[in-house]
């Protein structure tokens, strides 16, 4: 399985400076999924790992959650959301087909003038692509603060009595602020994403009209547009690819496992996530989950996760951190960077 390893980006390297987050206020617990689904919160926790998931109020889209997210970040970091020189929004659940998500986010968030556009690298994945995709920009040298926002309203986009996918997702937006770190310094490094085409089947969005047992047809918040997942797919791609992804990331870098502090993973599920440490050897406290709490996120989960971690002591400045990410496409991505401290960026 071929993997595209990130060569040496130029001259400039960015950081991560900030990350903005917004998570939609309603808790949906397991027993109220059990009156319209077919489970049980016993099942869900023992196979998912998910307690309770947030859903975005009915008026509440990818760009309200995303345009919070972003200007979380910038308050963080006690800048204008003004002094943006480019968003990109990663989501496959965009407001419209055009403009560009991206663009209503800096409507909203008050931004004009300033480029934008979206990524669409599978929803869960653009943790990292997008990622990837906003450190190339700033190594360009063209750009010096990039905002890289992840949104998605996934529990607008789902069937509500498929339970495949109900248990699971929950919405939420998050943002990486972007910014050059001093000469010399490290940030965001080595990065291997990949995609296998047969795998595409594992999760995707169809077209195909629904019905209810009345004849009645069924809509989503997009219309007959309805994410479809097979679990059982993914499950065996990720535990079968995703360990040997970040080892060789990790190895790109120059370090060693042991010389990573915090391993940021996609929340797909949460005992998945413990048998990616398990797997590498490495242990369980070397990451956050919370999944538990707010579902999976999609795009947001990578960058969720590491607010938490930061805001609870176990990330801080010069720790070694791997994110990594992987769904729709199927596509994955790996990234290892050094976390930075206020002092890194001029």
């Amino acid at each position: 399985m071929a993997h595209a390893a990130a060569g040496p980006r130029a001259g400039i390297t960015a950081g991560i400076r900030e990350i903005g987050i917004s998570v939609p206020e309603r808790v949906v617990t397991n027993q109220e999924l059990e009156q319209t689904l077919d489970t049980t919160d016993e099942w869900i926790r023992a196979n998912i790992g998910v307690e309770t998931r947030r859903y975005s109020d009915p008026d509440d889209w990818t760009s309200d959650l995303g345009a919070r997210a972003l200007l979380d970040a910038c308050e963080r970091a006690g800048v204008s959301p003004a002094s943006v020189d480019l968003v990109i929004c990663g989501t496959y659940t965009p407001d419209r087909m055009l403009p560009s998500t991206a663009v209503t986010i800096m409507g909203k968030a008050g931004i004009s003038g300033t480029p934008g556009f979206d990524v669409n690298s599978g929803g869960c994945p653009g943790s990292v692509y997008a990622l990837e995709v906003g450190a190339n920009f700033i190594a360009s040298g063209a750009y010096r603060r990039v905002a890289v926002v992840l949104a998605d309203v996934s529990t607008k986009i789902f069937d509500p009595q498929d339970r495949t996918v109900a248990v699971i997702f929950g919405d939420a937006a998050a943002c990486y602020l972007l910014e050059p770190v001093v000469s010399g310094a490290d940030g965001l490094g080595s990065a291997r994403l990949g995609s296998e085409p047969s795998g595409q089947s594992t999760g995707y969005v169809t077209r195909e009209p629904r019905f209810a047992e009345n004849g009645e047809r069924r809509q989503s918040g997009f219309g007959d547009n309805f994410t479809v997942m097979v679990g059982r797919g993914i499950r065996d791609f990720v535990l079968g690819s995703v360990p040997g992804l970040i080892e060789k990331t990790v190895a790109d870098a120059g370090l060693g496992l042991d010389d990573i502090d915090f391993f940021a993973l996609h929340q797909a599920n949460r005992h998945m996530v413990h048998t990616i440490l398990d797997t590498l050897g490495q242990p369980r406290d070397k990451t956050l989950t919370n999944i538990q709490h707010i579902g999976n996120t999609s795009g947001a989960s990578v960058p969720l996760v590491l607010r938490d971690a930061v805001d609870a002591g176990k990330i801080g400045p010069d720790d070694r951190v791997v994110l990594a990410a992987f769904g729709a496409g199927l596509n994955y991505g790996a990234l290892v960077t050094r976390w930075c401290g206020p002092e890194d960026f001029a």
